[in-house]
């Protein structure tokens, strides 16, 4: 089974980051949404165990 790192949400999250043209003051908006993204994507694809994306913020 996979897992989804740290080091995997920090790459994404400056990918968003990027994208949204640098911000600053919401590095934690862009690591949720990262975290989220790469947990839905190993869903998918059934890496995740269950329970383990109920906590995400919306």
């Amino acid at each position: 089974m996979a897992v989804v790192t740290e080091e995997e949400i920090r790459k994404r999250a400056y990918d968003l980051w990027e994208k949204a043209g640098e911000p600053s003051g919401k590095m934690d908006a862009f690591w949720y949404e990262a975290e989220k993204e790469l947990l839905a994507e190993a869903k998918d694809v059934g890496e995740v165990p269950p329970g383990m994306t109920d906590n995400l913020p919306i």
